[in-house]
């Protein structure tokens, strides 16, 4: 079984940046990605990133977000630069299989941004 594991969610005020990390255990997968939850919203894709380092991006996340991987680690990052408020929300690592629909969820980790 693949297992994913998030840190780095927190507390920040609008403005300011958080680097949420993902480790992934488990055969490796080619690609690898993050998704989103606001309270009483649907999850969203924000980023994902395949194993020759080509990524893409939800727009939101565009400019301000930075996907990354350590392919030697099976780790992935996700830097957030200037966020805001409409930014809080829970925030998944997520692994596939096949394109499409995430295989592979972690338990996600809480970010919070403040007016």
């Amino acid at each position: 079984q693949v297992q994913l594991v998030e840190s780095g969610g927190g507390l920040v005020q609008a403005g300011g940046s958080l680097r949420l990390s993902c480790a992934a255990s488990g055969s490796l997968l080619g690609i690898m990605g993050w998704y989103r939850q606001a309270p009483g919203k649907q999850r969203e894709m924000v980023a994902h990133i395949i194993r020759d380092g080509r990524s893409e991006y939800a727009v939101f996340a565009k400019g301000r977000f930075t996907i990354s991987a350590d392919n030697t680690k099976n780790t992935i990052f996700l830097q957030m630069r200037n966020l805001r408020p409409e930014d809080t929300a829970v925030y998944y690592c997520v692994a596939y299989d096949f394109p499409g629909a995430p295989s592979y969820w972690g338990q996600g980790t809480q970010v919070t941004v403040s007016s």
